[in-house]
């Protein structure tokens, strides 16, 4: 079996690399080219969350939906995502629509330049980035296209990968350490689906580098225990969640998502886990096996139901991030066939046919939106011209999420998973023509935000389809 020379990384690799960036960015800016706003009701979640966060000038505030809760770095698990960006918002001065909308692909085009470099030492760096950038985004595992905490979960995860493969020194294990601990900031399911990817690895090192196993297994055991001792309390129960069976979610069924993926990407990754057990280095066990485990895992979830829903959920997406660092593997070898003319000409094939196949099935994704460009403009105004005396506002429960993020006050009800009674109290009062001053005096509402007619002499119309109580004023 012909292999490349791994430690030789020909020119012109830096000049496919290229075309394989842009098109990363393209694929994760799909949702957001025609649609200047955030996408998912989870980045909208985020971008209130984060704002809150910095109006407070602390990791604990006010849970900005209903103004009940304070959420605080033990009971917002995420706080790591919002502190990085509301940060990284006042430094750069960039609008917030900016950022939801360009860096997601600018992210994932950091993650396919992560798995480049992982891959690229065994051979296969463009060949990975290549099947990195088609990994799917849908509305129900989320993914690379949007700014969420499992994306940059993608981007850690092979950092990490980089790191345990290709460097066995204390600074690694320090920098493997520390990229744990943010991911447990960030999206603790990303770091736990970390720690599924390398333990066999680490397990194939007791013997010939007894060091190497101790460095990484401290570098993302500590982390669970010193820096989010909370996260460390969560451990037992989440253990003996693993003996209770679960409902699987219809939305992320786990046999479409592989369809979604593509077929002829996975008959890449089954050649590419053939090729690396048969090169036979620690590294390549490491991928194959990582890969395995995490399949297994969502396998067992998917067919006895057993396991951790969340897991499940945003496992898919880390599963589909190692089936395309394997899958690079297989097109090295379709590469490397002779004659070479022969191996590049069917190189060439599967490239283009998997691009034919990926791309349109990539444009063709469904991706809901919650506002469009009349409500945002409403949300604005109320912002910029509605008081702080006006606190609390009731619309349409699925454009609460999105009203809350910007106007960033509270709201009566909102949808987010499953419509609730509230929802539906909320839904009847709207269709009823506003008309109910009591329910609103009850409920301590003073705004309106509604494109249904509106039939309440006790509200005044501020602007078009938007209404303030008058015993408020």
């Amino acid at each position: 079996m012909n292999l490349p020379d791994i430690n030789k990384t020909p020119k012109f690799d830096y000049l496919i690399l290229l075309p394989i960036i842009a098109l990363a960015f393209y694929i994760a800016f799909i949702p957001h080219h025609n649609y200047p706003y955030p996408v998912h009701i989870d980045e909208w979640l985020h971008l209130a969350y984060s704002k809150a966060m910095l109006n407070a000038s602390s990791t604990t505030f006010v849970a900005p939906f209903f103004g009940q809760a304070t959420l605080g770095l033990s009971s917002n698990l995420e706080a790591g995502f919002h502190l990085f960006w509301g940060i990284f918002q006042q430094i750069s001065g960039l609008s917030w629509l900016t950022i939801f909308r360009y860096f997601p692909s600018i992210v994932f085009m950091m993650i396919v330049l992560a798995v480049y470099s992982l891959a690229r030492r065994q051979g296969f760096g463009w060949e990975a980035a290549f099947f990195t950038c088609l990994i799917p985004t849908t509305a129900g595992i989320l993914g690379p296209a949007f700014l969420v905490p499992v994306a940059m979960g993608l981007l850690f995860i092979s950092l990490c990968l980089f790191l345990a493969f290709n460097f066995k020194n204390v600074w690694s294990y320090l920098i493997v350490l520390i990229f744990t601990s943010f991911l447990l900031s960030i999206h603790a399911p990303s770091a736990i689906g970390l720690v599924i990817i390398l333990a066999l690895y680490i397990l194939l090192n007791l013997k010939s580098n007894f060091k190497h196993s101790l460095g990484l297994t401290l570098a993302i055991a500590v982390p669970f225990v010193a820096p989010f001792p909370w996260i460390f309390d969560m451990l037992l129960p989440t253990a003996r969640a693993l003996f209770v069976p679960q409902s699987v979610p219809e939305y992320v069924d786990l046999p479409p998502i592989i369809a979604t993926y593509g077929y002829l990407p996975i008959l890449c990754c089954l050649l590419g886990t053939f090729v690396l057990a048969m090169r036979g280095r620690r590294e390549d066990y490491g991928l194959t096996l990582g890969l395995l485990t995490m399949l297994l895992m969502l396998v067992i979830f998917f067919t006895f139901h057993y396991g951790v829903p969340i897991l499940y959920q945003r496992g898919l997406t880390f599963m589909m991030l190692m089936l395309s660092i394997v899958a690079g593997a297989g097109l090295m070898w379709v590469k490397n066939l002779k004659p070479p003319a022969l191996g590049y000409i069917l190189c060439l094939v599967v490239i283009g046919l998997t691009l034919a196949m990926c791309i349109p099935a990539r444009q063709s994704t469904y991706y809901y939106h919650m506002i469009d460009k009349q409500d945002y403009e409403a949300f604005i105004w109320i912002k910029d011209n509605v008081s702080d005396d006006y606190e609390k506002a009731i619309l349409d429960p699925w454009k609460a999420t999105a009203f809350v993020a910007i106007t960033q006050k509270k709201v009566f009800a909102r949808i987010h998973g499953y419509p609730q009674p509230i929802d539906s109290q909320a839904y009847d009062f709207l269709r009823g023509g506003s008309s109910d001053t009591s329910f609103l005096s009850e409920n301590g509402i003073s705004i309106v935000y509604t494109r249904s007619p509106c039939h309440n002499p006790d509200l005044t119309e501020m602007r078009e389809n938007i209404y303030l109580l008058k015993a408020a004023e």
